[in-house]
């Protein structure tokens, strides 16, 4: 019995080693086949927009921009003499838009106001930096985006003081003013930030609905057909095709006569003509 199971166990091992034996032949001989070649081809049906040399620059403004809490609590406009206006850009900043619109605001020598959402201020810091370090201002949009008026006042806090100190952090400067996301808050909402942040709610009286993407003509329609003297203008960083439409938004309403200002300075206009 035991030299039958050796004899198996021979004839087991002998065709084992035949076997692998063909399968190395055969890989030897098989020829191996190269994956297909993959061609990359440009996408070459983009275009990237052609932006003219602007037409014209903002005029140096010298203005104070240093207002007291007695200025008032809220606000969608400042009336003036002088044909001043606040362009304000909501959401950003944005890792490609917001350096682009920096770009063309700094080749005409426009100030606008950033109300920046503190999480993406905590993403891009970099850019928060160079918005400060070009002149233009920073304002508070809150940390997350939500509705205030379905939060407690610890909530609105929350979302205040950590925008405030994500801006703090990355640019070394406190925001003034704040601008509630969707422009929403209640009055007694306002009348607590303004008490405790010494904030002013800042709205707006030009809206091109951007944020529903109509087009960078309808965009800068809206704009031109609503501005007036002392107007605040919203619009979005986040948008390209916002983004897209403010080289000759900004051109015309400099031929227009529009000077552009920060909303801290609109402030302080406001409270010299009260005195």
């Amino acid at each position: 019995m035991k030299r039958f199971f050796l004899l198996i166990s021979g004839v087991l091992t002998l065709a084992a080693c035949s076997a692998e034996k063909t399968i190395q032949a055969e890989r030897a001989t098989t020829p191996v086949t190269a994956p297909p070649r993959v061609t990359m081809k440009p996408n070459t049906a983009y275009r990237t927009p052609a932006y003219a040399s602007p037409s014209a620059q903002n005029p140096a403004v010298s203005l104070p921009s240093n207002f007291s809490p007695d200025v008032g609590v809220s606000f969608s406009s400042v009336r003036n003499s002088g044909n001043y206006i606040a362009m304000t850009f909501d959401d950003g900043p944005h890792p490609k838009n917001t350096p682009r619109l920096l770009d063309m605001l700094r080749q005409r020598n426009i100030k606008a106001t950033f109300y920046v959402i503190g999480k993406s201020v905590n993403q891009y810091p970099e850019i928060v930096r160079r918005i400060h370090a070009e002149g233009h201002e920073l304002g508070n949009h809150t940390y997350n985006h939500p509705n205030l008026t379905k939060l407690s006042n610890a909530k609105v806090r929350q979302e205040l003081d950590t925008t405030r100190d994500a801006i703090i952090s990355a640019a070394g400067v406190k925001p003034r003013t704040m601008r509630p996301p969707y422009g929403a808050l209640r009055t007694n909402q306002r009348e607590m930030i303004h008490s405790e942040y010494g904030y002013p709610t800042i709205l707006w009286d030009v809206d091109p609905l951007d944020w529903k993407r109509p087009g960078t003509a309808v965009v800068k329609s809206r704009i031109l057909s609503g501005t007036s003297s002392g107007s605040i203008v919203l619009a979005h960083d986040l948008h390209s095709t916002t983004v897209d439409a403010m080289p000759s938004t900004f051109d015309a309403l400099l031929a227009k006569g529009y000077r552009f200002v920060t909303v801290s300075q609109l402030l302080a206009m406001k409270e010299v003509s009260q005195n």
